[in-house]
């Protein structure tokens, strides 16, 4: 996937908002939780880092150009280093899981505000 197809995905989902942070990578957020981190080179999408289900997690592992994420492996984070490891389609299924992740662990009050399913 392609850095503004990636980016474009990310912002689609409701309350998502993103900012350059840590040099150069673009750290996607809802509610001010991180749920994607797009390393860049170059103008270009390096790698991506994304929250996944306990499941998916040894799963995505075993693929070559998928690890555990450093410093974030423990809480089931992974990065994709080869965008070519995972087809744009199940690249969004997974991203789009990684925000649902991130929205169900949000403070009950936040996800009232956001007009989230409870």
């Amino acid at each position: 996937m392609r850095l503004a197809a990636l980016r474009t995905f990310a912002l689609s989902l409701p309350h998502t908002a993103f900012v350059k942070q840590w040099g150069e990578c673009l750290v996607f957020k809802v509610a001010g939780k991180i749920f994607l981190i797009i390393a860049l080179d170059a103008d270009l999408a390096d790698s991506v880092v994304f929250k996944c289900d306990p499941a998916d997690f040894d799963v995505l592992t075993e693929i070559d150009g998928v690890t555990q994420a450093p410093y974030c492996a423990k809480r089931m984070w992974v990065k994709v280093s080869d965008l070519a490891a995972l087809p744009a389609p199940e690249l969004e299924r997974h991203l789009r899981r990684s925000y649902d992740l991130v929205v169900a662990g949000l403070p009950k009050k936040n996800r009232l505000a956001l007009a989230f399913p409870i």
